[in-house]
């Protein structure tokens, strides 16, 4: 068995602030995923996104914001935190969000980076609540109508959405669940944790034999298997939750052995695409140690899960050096996310 994942300290949390740091204010280069009404919507991603146009693409920066909020938090008194909080500053200012939320209540953009996107605006909303810092606080005010424009986006969509998206990339919804259940019971929204409670169950109780044989694909950086048990672990009472895995993943062995999910390898770092890969190991790293924690004690599949998760842990942290961009600009807040929670 793999030794257990350390915990972020403060030289490793440093390390991944860097990439953040050195992308939330980079301006190219950029991947827009925008609609055009008309010739004067023709403008570069700072112009139309204000505060989220670095790390390459929405996002990436907003997540990469999550990461700057997330170890500063936690490291106060850290030598990096005083630039940290300059370029949140930056970014965060009222100014700034309130044309974000703007842009994202604008005609024609109901589906803008929805639901992944969304997502990661939620988590960055709840750490700034919950950073007992002045700064923090103003910034989290400054954030709020992009948040309520997110949450009522995503009410509006969840509402309609009758099946659930099972790709391993930002289309999940499992994923994306997950993270916004975690905000609202975080934030007591009682209304959108039931609303989103609901279409977890709707959507997954009755699934049973996830082919995890099948995965991953190629350009994975989400398991479609896995991030489902993720977040019915956040619903189901503990006995019941143990009961639904058993029918849903019965490949999970008793015998403490990491052989039955390997990590995925990235043959190419310089490629975009392949290198969701990378991300593919970390997240399944955190999902299947939370998926973990979640069942009896005594479970005779905890040994194998935390077996498989450190080993996709030391894959994935291995990969997120910086030295491409195109793995450089979003890998870091997944190493957060494994190692900070």
């Amino acid at each position: 068995m793999n030794a257990a994942t350390p915990p972020l300290d403060a030289p490793t949390a440093g390390r991944f602030a860097k990439l953040a740091l050195d992308c939330v204010h980079r301006e190219y280069p950029t991947k827009i995923a925008h609609l055009l009404n008309n010739p004067s919507d023709v403008k570069t991603a700072r112009e139309l996104t204000p505060a989220f146009y670095g790390c390459f693409d929405w996002h990436s920066s907003v997540h990469g914001h999550w990461l700057l909020a997330r170890v500063a938090r936690q490291f106060p008194e850290a030598d990096f935190t005083p630039r940290i909080k300059a370029a949140l500053a930056q970014s965060l200012t009222k100014d700034n969000l309130t044309r974000e939320a703007s842009y994202l209540t604008a005609p024609g953009r109901a589906g803008f980076e929805r639901p992944y996107g969304l997502a990661w605006i939620l988590q960055l909303a709840s750490e700034l609540k919950h950073w007992d810092d002045r700064d923090a606080q103003a910034w989290s005010r400054n954030l709020e109508p992009v948040e309520a424009a997110s949450v009522a986006a995503i009410s509006t969509w969840l509402t309609k959405l009758t099946h659930p998206v099972r790709s391993g990339e930002h289309s999940n919804t499992a994923f994306s669940i997950g993270l916004m259940l975690d905000y609202a019971k975080a934030n007591n929204k009682p209304d959108f944790t039931a609303l989103l409670e609901r279409k977890a169950r709707d959507f997954y109780t009755k699934d049973r034999a996830c082919p995890i044989n099948y995965e991953p694909s190629g350009e994975d950086f989400l398991s479609p298997c896995i991030a489902e048990a993720d977040v019915m672990r956040r619903i189901l009472p503990q006995a019941e939750f143990a009961q639904w895995l058993t029918q849903f993943l019965p490949e999970i062995p008793r015998n403490g052995t990491s052989d039955w999910l390997t990590p995925g390898v990235v043959a190419d770092p310089t490629d975009g695409k392949l290198a969701h890969l990378d991300g593919l190991n970390l997240s399944r790293a955190w999902m299947l140690d939370r998926i973990a924690a979640a069942l009896p004690a005594k479970d005779p599949r905890v040994p194998a899960m935390k077996a498989t998760s450190n080993r996709h842990a030391e894959d994935g942290l291995r990969a997120v050096t910086g030295a491409h961009y195109e793995g450089g600009h979003w890998l870091g807040t997944f190493a957060v996310y494994l190692l900070a929670r």
